[in-house]
């Protein structure tokens, strides 16, 4: 790694470390809450669209999101790690086979909609609500297989034998 990527991957935990980035890509709704300076007043802004693409570059990667208004495609490209930007939501996963969505400009209508991942229960889960729930399953299998089948019957009957005397 070179001086100018390394300088740059420090700049990027900077950016980063006092904020949350959710993991986003292409086909994906966003609410991006940018802030907008209007003379001396500063106001939070939502920006709500399908994101139809990424360029990871670094410090310099961007986004762009695409919505309709009044009738009119309006796309507008977000840079990642912009001051600008103060959250970033994922409203539904989009269900996509592109990097890029750039056909979705000459649609229109019912034909430019995307289906939406199902991924079940897990697929709305955070990574840290994620790994506690390996945790539990893998101490929860921990348990079950220190027990034989036999084990585990007298365990059930001491338990029933503990309730019927209380």
């Amino acid at each position: 790694m070179n001086v100018i990527e390394e300088i740059e991957k420090e700049q990027v935990g900077k950016l980063t470390a006092d904020r949350d980035m959710p993991e986003f890509a292409a086909g994906d709704t966003l609410r991006v809450n940018v802030k907008v300076v209007e003379g001396t007043r500063e106001r939070i802004q939502a920006y709500e669209g399908v994101c139809i693409g990424r360029k990871n570059d670094g410090l310099n990667s961007s986004f762009t999101v695409r919505k309709i208004s009044s009738g009119e495609g309006v796309e507008r490209v977000f840079p990642l790690y912009s001051p600008n930007i103060s959250s970033i939501d994922v409203i539904r996963r989009g269900d996509v086979r592109r990097a890029k969505l750039y056909y979705l400009r000459g649609r229109t209508g019912k034909s430019a909609r995307i289906a939406e991942k199902v991924d079940g229960y897990a697929g709305k889960l955070t990574t840290a609500e994620k790994a506690e729930a390996a945790a539990v399953k893998a101490k929860s299998r921990a348990e079950g297989k220190s027990k034989s089948k036999k084990g585990k019957k007298k365990a059930a009957a001491k338990a029933d034998e503990a309730a019927t005397e209380e």
